[in-house]
């Protein structure tokens, strides 16, 4: 009999763990609070309770309890999968804004934003210049009379689009950057990406570059604002000193701004309340999860939080990986280390000890991308061995380490190995481009070309020959 998974959450790791439980022929339920998507939805059912059964211990079972049309039902289950996420709760400080209470005009969390008719000839500020914060203004400014973004410590933004019009996160996220980067010193890391992405806007010039530049932030993605910026339709200004009846004053300035609606961009919070703190304890802004998954404590692994983490990548197949590892674990295929050294390490990553190489992610939940995705493929045998593949295709060794690291070579080898895989990595940058590219010009071969393949190519092996060293 298949064993039967209850997912908490219908969001894009929810759909992802729905998925790998079915390749791995469990029997998954999904219980989803909203009326939109979610193996067998349970649609608005909200989860009171998830809680150990009595004879936990030997079976590893829980009860899930959940409230559907008011009325409360149980069910048992042999694995939980929590799947909520982090952005779970808005978080709306308004203690830290003297005057707010007085304030006349309308405010809001940038959740419950829809739609930029509502700043029709208003004069409005956002507060939070992180993405929801950023573009939000520049909705705005196309309607508003004025707009106004406050951010307290700045911010790094950056175009979707990279140098000679190529995608930036195809460009940045490739496994032979990725070496480079963290074969670094982090001040010259942080050097040459500041000064990169400085070559596109100065910050600051235009009142954005962030306060802190030794930790990673996290990158705000707007081609709009600089234009908006520079034409007066977007103005940048410090945190709020005080908000008066119909204006704010920002600190280091007495002049009152008038304003008529604030939108509170200032991110959320992450709980789990139907989870009881012997389960999962949630401390600054972070769970004490082993690889971000799995509680070190309970006597079976039969629960995972999948999603909880910020992948400096797509968040997308960083889920889906997770699920693929943790499903296989909650299935008895692949084992945990004992306790101890499951909780050294989560003491050790709360620590937030700099390496002193590559980028700093020392804030709670960051993590190097392709990194961390490497060292859950490595425990289901599905990370890409780039020496054999060098031996058996050279061609697809090249593109899968200097190419775009995208979620096709997860699914190369191992577990959910797809046979389509290799075709779909050769031609990526053919399908990238085939919308766009509707006028073609034929193009005359490059000398240039042909020898930088065959650098490329040396390249490769001596990258090769330094990881294995």
């Amino acid at each position: 009999m298949a064993k039967r998974v209850a997912i908490v959450g219908a969001g894009v790791s929810g759909l992802a763990s729905i998925k790998c439980c079915l390749e791995e022929g469990l029997e998954p339920t999904c219980f989803e609070r909203s009326d939109d998507l979610g193996g067998l939805w349970r649609f608005t059912s909200k989860v009171c309770s998830v809680t150990k059964c009595s004879d936990f211990a030997v079976s590893g079972q829980w009860e899930v309890v959940t409230m559907h049309e008011e009325k409360q039902e149980s069910a048992i289950f042999d694995a939980v999968m929590v799947c909520t996420g982090f952005l779970t709760n808005p978080y709306l400080p308004l203690d830290s804004f003297p005057g707010i209470n007085a304030f006349k005009g309308q405010y809001f969390h940038s959740r419950q934003y829809k739609h930029p008719d509502i700043f029709k000839d208003k004069r409005v500020l956002v507060i939070g210049m992180g993405n929801s914060g950023t573009d939000i203004a520049v909705e705005a400014s196309h309607l508003a009379e004025k707009v106004f973004l406050s951010t307290t410590g700045g911010g790094w933004v950056i175009s979707r689009i990279f140098d000679s019009g190529y995608p930036w996160d195809m460009v940045f996220m490739t496994r032979f950057q990725n070496m480079l980067r963290n074969s670094l010193p982090t001040p010259i890391v942080t050097w040459l990406m500041e000064r990169k992405i400085n070559n596109w806007l100065n910050h600051a010039n235009y009142g954005l570059i962030p306060e802190d530049r030794t930790q990673l932030k996290e990158f705000v993605l707007n081609d709009e604002l600089p234009g908006r910026i520079i034409t007066g339709k977007v103005f940048i200004r410090p945190s709020i000193k005080e908000v008066k009846e119909n204006s704010v004053i920002f600190n280091n300035t007495s002049k009152e701004e008038p304003i008529d609606i604030i939108v509170f961009a200032t991110g959320y919070t992450f709980a789990f309340p139907f989870l009881d703190e012997s389960v999962v304890k949630v401390e600054d802004g972070q769970a004490s999860l082993y690889k971000y998954i799995f509680p070190a404590h309970l006597q079976k692994p039969t629960l995972a939080i999948i999603g909880l983490i910020k992948p400096l990548g797509s968040m997308i197949p960083t889920g889906e990986t997770q699920a693929r590892w943790a499903v296989r674990v909650l299935k008895g295929v692949n084992k945990l280390p004992p306790p101890s050294v499951m909780i050294e390490e989560i003491n050790a990553r709360k620590e937030n000890k700099p390496s002193w190489f590559g980028l700093c992610y020392c804030k709670a939940l960051q993590s190097d991308y392709i990194t961390y995705i490497d060292e859950l493929l490595t425990y289901i045998n599905a990370k890409p061995n780039l020496f054999s593949m060098l031996l058996m295709d050279p061609h697809l060794a090249l593109i899968v380490f200097f190419g775009p690291c995208s979620p096709y070579q997860f699914r190369l080898t191992g577990p959910g190995k797809w046979e389509g895989a290799r075709n779909a990595i050769m031609t990526q940058w053919d399908r990238t481009f085939k919308v766009i590219k509707a006028r073609v010009v034929q193009e005359s071969p490059s000398p240039f070309e042909s020898f930088l393949k065959v650098f490329s190519f040396l390249a490769l092996l001596v990258a090769i020959f330094l990881i294995f060293l």
